[in-house]
C-alpha cells in the first residue's frame, strides 16, 4: 500500500468518525438548554470563516471564475444540502436518540435512487429493489427498538419524520450537485455552498431568538465549536482528500462505519440502550447500501 492510498484511507475514516460525532455533541449540548436554533446558528458561526478561506483558496486554484448561475445554483444547494438538511437533523435530535438519528441519514442514498427514478426516469434495477427492501427493514427495526425503549411513540415518529425529511433535503443537493461539480470543483462548491447555509442559519436565529440567547453556559460553546471544527469543516476537508486520493466509491464505503460509530458513542457517552433489535437494524441498513454501492458485475 502506497504512503498517499494509506494517507486516503485515514482521512476517509477519520472523516467518517467526525461526521458521526456530530449527533453525540448535539445531545450532549442539549442537556444544558439550548435550542436547536441557537445551536445551529453557534456552529455556523465558528464554522464560516473556515469555510470562507477554504472557498478562497479553493477559488484561487480553479481555472475559471463563478458564473452569476454558478451563484444561483450556490445558493440553492446551500440551502437544502447544509441549511435545511442540518436545521431538521437537529430538529429531530430533540426527540429520538443519536443512534437511530444517524442510521436514518444513511438511507439518503436510496432516496437519491427514488427521486431519481420518479423525477428523472432513472430505471430501478432488481438489485437497487433489493438493496431498499433491505435497508427500510431496517429501518423498521431500529424504530422500533427505540419504541419499546423510549415508550413515547408520538416523539420517535416525530424525530424520525424530521431526520427522514433531513435525508430527502441531502439528496436533493447530491442530485443538483452533481449537475454543476464538475464545472465548479469540489471543493469550491461544497466550501461557498457551506458558507451561505452558515449565512441562512445565523438570519434565521435573528429573525427567530433575541440576541441575548446566545448567552448560554460555556459548555455549549465549547460543544458548538469542536462540533465545528472536528464534525463540520475538518471532516468536509478530510473526505474531499480522501476522494482525491482514492476514488468517491472506496471513501464511500467507509461511510458505513458512520452509524456503528454513532450507536457505539451514543451507547458509552449518551448511556443510550444498546438492543439486539438496533444492532439489527444496522447490519440491515448497511447492507442494503454496500449493496446499492456495489458495481453491477460485468
Amino acid at each position: 500500500m502506497s504512503s498517499g492510498h494509506g494517507l486516503g484511507v485515514l482521512f476517509a475514516v477519520v472523516g467518517a468518525l467526525g461526521f458521526s460525532f456530530k449527533a453525540i455533541l448535539v445531545k450532549l449540548a442539549y442537556r444544558y438548554g439550548v435550542d436547536a436554533e441557537t445551536l445551529l446558528a453557534l456552529r455556523m458561526v465558528f464554522s464560516l470563516p473556515f469555510f470562507i478561506v477554504l472557498g478562497l483558496l479553493a477559488d484561487r486554484r480553479a481555472a475559471e471564475p463563478m458564473s452569476r448561475t454558478d451563484w444561483l445554483w450556490m445558493f440553492g444547494l446551500g440551502f437544502l444540502g447544509y441549511y435545511l438538511a442540518s436545521y431538521l437533523d437537529f430538529l429531530g435530535l430533540q426527540y429520538i436518540t443519536a443512534g437511530l438519528e444517524r442510521l436514518i441519514l444513511f438511507l439518503y442514498p436510496t432516496v437519491v435512487i427514488v427521486l431519481s427514478a420518479v423525477f428523472l426516469r432513472k430505471p430501478v434495477t432488481s438489485r437497487m429493489l433489493l438493496a431498499l427492501l433491505v435497508c427500510y427493514a431496517g429501518i423498521a427495526l431500529a424504530v422500533g427498538h427505540d419504541l419499546q425503549v423510549v415508550g413515547d411513540s408520538r416523539e420517535v415518529l416525530i424525530g424520525s419524520a424530521l431526520v427522514f425529511a433531513s435525508a430527502v433535503s441531502y439528496a436533493l443537493y447530491l442530485m443538483g450537485n452533481g449537475v454543476v461539480v464538475g464545472r465548479i470543483g469540489a471543493m469550491r462548491l461544497t466550501a461557498f455552498a457551506t458558507s451561505v447555509a452558515c449565512v441562512l442559519c445565523i438570519v434565521q436565529f435573528l429573525l427567530l431568538r433575541p440576541v441575548e440567547t446566545l448567552v448560554q453556559p460555556w459548555q455549549v460553546y465549547a460543544l458548538s465549536l469542536v462540533m465545528a471544527v472536528f464534525s463540520t469543516v475538518a471532516p468536509v476537508w478530510l473526505v474531499s482528500e480522501a476522494i482525491r486520493r482514492l476514488g468517491a466509491g472506496p471513501v464511500s464505503l467507509t461511510g458505513t462505519l458512520g452509524p456503528v460509530i454513532t450507536i457505539f458513542l451514543g451507547w458509552l457517552i449518551l448511556g443510550e440502550a444498546l438492543g439486539g433489535w438496533q444492532l439489527a437494524g444496522a447490519a440491515l441498513v448497511i447492507l442494503g447500501v454496500t449493496i446499492m454501492a456495489r458495481k453491477p458485475a460485468g
